[in-house]
């Protein structure tokens, strides 16, 4: 402004000094209203100036804003998926030391950067994000320990396929981030179970649409586990198995549904997660062979009062480290109506499905051998978990609960009811800190058909000392096991010993 105040002075004082040259002739008029001219021009052009200065200034305070804005909001976190989990594992809260990322502040990171626990950034700016994670590995399994053949309660004798490959097991693929809005949230998936090829539900692609109104609310709409135990409340791929629960896990749980979910804190230490859904696993299931009633719903709160955490997404082991003593307190329940049109493939990619401790199916024909079959059931599912972390150090369990009843029959069925409980218990140490774990796991299902157990032993081993990659190896003993699929090391009916080893890797 300085600048334009001298230009006016010196052209006001060479008009005056025009003008008083100009009386000699027209020539001088002349020059005298060219430099008024001038004059004008000059006035419009710093006007222009000053119209321009101050849009810059009015668009650098809006970018510094809405930097302010992304820096200090709090995006709702994206259950990986998932993986897809999954996909996600999304750490819900921070471990209590770590050296994970690359040691830059979010608001600084851009494109192709990298961010522990969202990916490699794609794109990131004032009007949006869009970060890409993966999580792949491949697997050798070896079942040849197991007996071939299987005999359930009621005396039929099945054989066993019994298997010894090598897979490109699972892949799941994500985009997320925000759009217009930090808070405006988003997440699709494709996930893969190599196993399954010409399997209906080999590929299944899914996603989320969520709002972070505050620390306390998070609402979202679309594909995710129901957190009806551990394992399926987000805490994927931070596992000490890998890609694999303990029988009784897999027994008990629900999977993955369509429906409405809402999150976030109670108080500093304790959160929450509930969810409205279609069923108990919509993977391989279409919308035709649902219900029209919304009667599935699960939830889950868990107390975390020595730190206010428990590692990334209250995930299993502990990696990080803990220099004070982290605990865990929790209780799971899940309800949900179900009928034999709405189950799953058996070999579906996540699949879930109410059976009998000793394998059989619920909905299938003639499962209590006596001609009839349940149409209709009412599953209700508790779990109570604990939890203890400290320097390396884990111990992690779980009691299960389950009523199976309500049951609407076509033929004779003996019985109206099931009753089954169970646990499991997980304990791990770092060997070395950062590169290598041990492992014990171990699970029970005490049953009206049957009491299946399995224990297994294994080693996490961190190449670059950190999560993302890492090889697992594992042995595991499974008593009579009631759960199976093609994706998962162990077998319906498997009595005997089962080895694998995965190459992951998970960003």
């Amino acid at each position: 402004m300085a600048n334009r105040s001298r230009v006016l002075a010196a052209l006001t004082c060479a008009l005056l000094l025009a003008s008083g040259s100009a009386q000699a002739g027209d020539a001088q008029q002349q020059h005298l209203d060219e430099l008024k001219a001038m004059k004008k021009e000059m006035a419009r052009m710093m006007r222009a100036y000053d119209t321009r200065i101050n849009k810059l200034e009015a668009e650098m305070k809006e970018e510094k804003t809405a930097a302010a804005k992304v820096a200090a909001a709090k995006p709702a976190p994206v259950p990986q998926p998932i993986v897809i989990a999954a996909d996600n594992a999304e750490a819900a809260s921070k471990p209590a030391k770590s050296d994970e990322g690359d040691g830059l502040s979010t608001s600084l990171r851009g494109w192709g950067s990298y961010d522990a626990g969202d990916g490699f950034v794609l794109v990131r700016g004032k009007n949006g994000e869009i970060d890409a994670r993966l999580i792949a590995y491949v697997r050798y399994l070896n079942q040849l320990g197991l007996d071939p053949n299987y005999t359930d309660s009621f005396g039929r004798t099945k054989t066993l396929h019994l298997r010894q490959d090598i897979q490109w097991n699972k892949v799941n693929l994500s985009f997320k981030g925000w759009l217009f809005d930090p808070d405006f949230s988003y997440r699709v998936w494709v996930w893969t179970q190599q196993p399954a090829m010409g399997e209906g539900a080999q590929v299944v692609v899914g996603g989320q649409l969520g709002y972070h109104f505050n620390d306390y609310l998070n609402l979202y709409g679309g594909i995710a586990p129901l957190p009806s135990t551990r394992s399926t409340n987000w805490t994927y791929p931070f596992w000490l198995k890998m890609d694999n629960r303990t029988t009784a896990d897999e027994f008990f749980r629900a999977s993955y549904s369509q429906g409405f979910w809402a999150d976030g804190k109670i108080t500093d230490d304790i959160d929450y997660r509930v969810m409205i859904a279609n069923n108990l696993s919509a993977l391989g299931v279409a919308a035709s062979q649902l219900d029209a009633e919304l009667n599935t719903i699960s939830g889950a709160v868990w107390w975390m009062p020595t730190t206010g955490e428990f590692g990334p997404a209250i995930g299993f082991g502990d990696f990080e480290g803990h220099d004070k003593l982290a605990t865990l307190f929790g209780v799971h329940y899940t309800r949900s109506r179900e009928d034999k049109q709405s189950q799953p493939d058996t070999d579906a990619i996540e699949n879930s499905q109410i059976r009998l401790s000793d394998g059989t199916l619920l909905f299938s024909p003639n499962a209590f051998d006596t001609g009839g079959q349940v149409n209709k059931a009412t599953y209700q599912m508790a779990d109570l978990e604990g939890g203890f972390k400290y320097e390396g150090f884990s111990l992690e369990g779980e009691y299960y609960l389950r009523w199976v009843n309500d049951f609407n029959t076509t033929g004779l069925v003996p019985v109206s009811s099931l009753f089954d409980h169970g646990f499991q218990l997980q304990a791990s140490a770092m060997i070395l800190p950062k590169q290598l774990q041990a492992y014990v796991a171990g699970s029970g299902v005490f049953g009206q058909y049957g009491t299946p157990w399995d224990l297994s032993a294994g080693l996490n081993w961190y190449p670059f000392k950190r999560r993302e990659v890492h090889i697992n190896a594992q042995g595991i003993y499974d008593s009579h096991s009631p759960v199976g699929g093609l994706s998962y090391p162990y077998i319906v009916g498997g009595n005997g010993w089962i080895f694998n080893t995965d190459v992951i890797i998970t960003f």
